[in-house]
């Protein structure tokens, strides 16, 4: 097999399609096409044809994964969960799942304190959320109780008791209120405590 062409991509200019016997076969990001040290003319195994697909797939899913990580930070368990989906609609091998998640962690895309401080810092910003129930919701994202343990160290329950206070005790009486915060994951000992001080 040769190859008889090596263009450059329409719609992703970051691409190479490769031509093998004057057919498209597959294609690869510029580095992988440096990388692999490809040129027109050079002839190629039957088990190097199938290991620049291979190539030419993993390149792919790399880079899809890779965009939906920089959208905004995201758990390893979150992207597991999304290569699998991945790797599923697209019959591929699940070695990929490792090797895309080890790839980023490498590139230091991919770092669970990372995203948990994220998490912490956007979620509920303004409403006020109880540390138990962040402990919940990043438990279940896959971080790790250190982690969890870590970012939250700081997390003071009593600003955000106030926070909620201040905006819903117009529209509930105290006992009602008191419920709601506990609902919310508060302790009932500090929501009664603070809302003793008639907070406005």
């Amino acid at each position: 097999m040769i190859i008889t062409s090596i263009r450059q991509g329409v719609k992703n200019p970051e691409r190479a399609n490769v031509f093998v016997d004057g057919k498209f076969e597959f294609s690869l990001n510029i580095t992988q096409v440096v990388d692999y040290k490809l040129k027109v003319g050079a002839e190629i195994s039957i088990e190097k044809f199938e290991e620049l697909k291979q190539a030419s797939e993993f390149g792919k899913l790399y880079q899809r994964v890779l965009e939906w990580v920089l959208m905004r930070p995201r758990s390893e368990k979150e992207v597991q969960d999304y290569l699998g989906r991945k790797v599923y609609e697209k019959k591929l091998d699940k070695k990929y799942i490792a090797d895309v998640i080890e790839k980023l962690k490498n590139k230091k895309y991919l770092d669970d304190e990372t995203f948990a401080k994220y998490y912490v810092e956007n979620r509920f910003i303004k409403k006020g959320i109880s540390r138990k129930r962040l402990t919940m919701e990043l438990a279940k994202k896959g971080v790790s109780k250190e982690i969890i343990g870590n970012v939250l160290d700081e997390r003071n329950d009593e600003e955000e008791v106030l926070k909620i206070i201040a905006k819903k005790r117009t529209k509930y009486d105290d006992e009602k209120l008191i419920m709601y915060l506990c609902r919310q994951g508060f302790s009932y000992d500090l929501v009664r405590q603070l809302m003793e001080r008639k907070v406005d």
